[in-house]
C-alpha cells in the first residue's frame, strides 16, 4: 500500500474543514447527474455544519456554509443554492480604508475621553449638574495627569488646563479642592522598596 503523504495531497482550500470534506466537495462536482449532485451537495452541508458546530452561532451560518461549499469546489459546484452564490472577485476585494481620527490632542496625558467630557460640559443646560461634570472632569483629570507623569500636581494647574481645554468656557474657583491622589511607586523606587524587605527577611532569619 502506498502511503499518501501531506506534502503530496493537494492543498486544502479551507482547512478548517478538513481533507475528507474536500473530498466529498470534489466528487459531488465530478457528478453528471444534476439531481444527485444537488443531493449530495445539500448532504455535505449538513455534514459541515455537524463538523463546526460554532459556526451555528454566526448570523445566517446556513449562508456562511453554502458559500464555504462552493469555495472549497473553486467554484465548480453546478448546484441550486437557496442564497445568492459568492463571486471570486469579492472575495479579494480589498476593504475600504478605515478613517483615523487626525485631529490633535493637546495633553496627551488626557487623551480624547477627557475633550469629549468638556464638550459635553460646555453644552449642558442644567447648571448643577454642569457644576458637578466640571468638578467631576477636573478630578479625572488630576488623577490622569499623576498616572502618567508619576508625581503629584497643584490643583490650581489642573483648573488653569481645564479651563485652557475649554478655550475658557468652564472654570472652577482657584480655591477648589480636588480629591487627593497619590503618585504610583515609581520603578527603582519599588525595587529598592523590595530588596530592603528581603534584606531585613534575611537578618530575621539569621536572627
Amino acid at each position: 500500500m502506498e502511503l499518501e503523504y501531506n506534502t503530496q495531497r493537494d492543498k486544502l482550500i479551507i482547512s478548517e474543514y478538513g481533507r475528507h470534506i474536500q473530498k466529498m466537495v470534489d466528487f459531488a462536482v465530478s457528478l453528471e447527474d444534476k439531481e444527485k449532485r444537488q443531493k449530495t451537495a445539500e448532504s455535505i452541508i449538513n455534514l459541515m455544519g455537524e463538523l463546526n458546530p460554532h459556526l451555528r452561532d454566526v448570523e445566517d451560518f446556513k449562508h456562511k456554509l453554502w458559500d464555504h461549499i462552493f469555495i472549497i469546489s473553486d467554484f465548480k459546484l453546478d448546484v441550486e443554492s437557496p442564497f445568492p452564490k459568492p463571486k471570486i472577485e469579492d472575495l479579494f476585494k480589498k476593504p475600504e480604508p478605515l478613517a483615523y481620527p487626525n485631529q490633535k490632542i493637546r495633553y496627551n496625558h488626557y487623551g480624547k475621553i477627557i475633550e469629549l467630557m468638556i464638550e459635553e460640559a460646555i453644552s449642558m443646560k442644567d447648571a448643577e449638574l454642569k457644576e458637578k461634570l466640571v468638578l467631576a472632569i477636573a478630578n479625572q483629570m488630576k488623577k490622569s495627569y499623576i498616572n502618567w507623569n508619576l508625581d503629584s500636581v497643584e490643583d490650581k494647574t489642573i483648573i488653569n488646563q481645564l479651563a485652557t481645554l475649554s478655550n475658557n468656557k468652564l472654570s472652577l474657583a482657584e480655591n477648589t479642592e480636588l480629591n487627593k491622589v497619590s503618585p504610583p511607586p515609581k520603578q527603582n523606587q519599588f525595587k529598592k522598596k523590595k530588596k530592603t524587605n528581603q534584606r531585613n527577611h534575611r537578618n530575621h532569619s539569621r536572627n
